[in-house]
C-alpha cells in the first residue's frame, strides 16, 4: 500500500462530495460539503484478538 485509503461517502449523511480537510493542529481528516461536517477515519489494525 503506497497511499492511504479515502472514504467513499460521509458517515453522517451518506453523500459522496468529500474533500481533504486539515486543521490548524495538522490533524488530517475529511470534510463533507453536503452536511458541512468534518470527520477522521482511523485504521485500528488487522488480526485476531487475543
Amino acid at each position: 500500500m503506497s497511499e492511504r485509503a479515502a472514504p467513499f461517502y460521509c458517515p453522517y449523511c451518506g453523500d459522496e462530495d468529500l474533500e481533504p480537510y486539515v486543521t490548524e493542529e495538522e490533524s488530517h481528516g475529511w470534510y463533507c460539503r453536503a452536511c458541512a461536517r468534518a470527520f477522521r477515519v482511523k485504521f485500528l489494525g488487522v488480526g485476531v484478538r487475543s
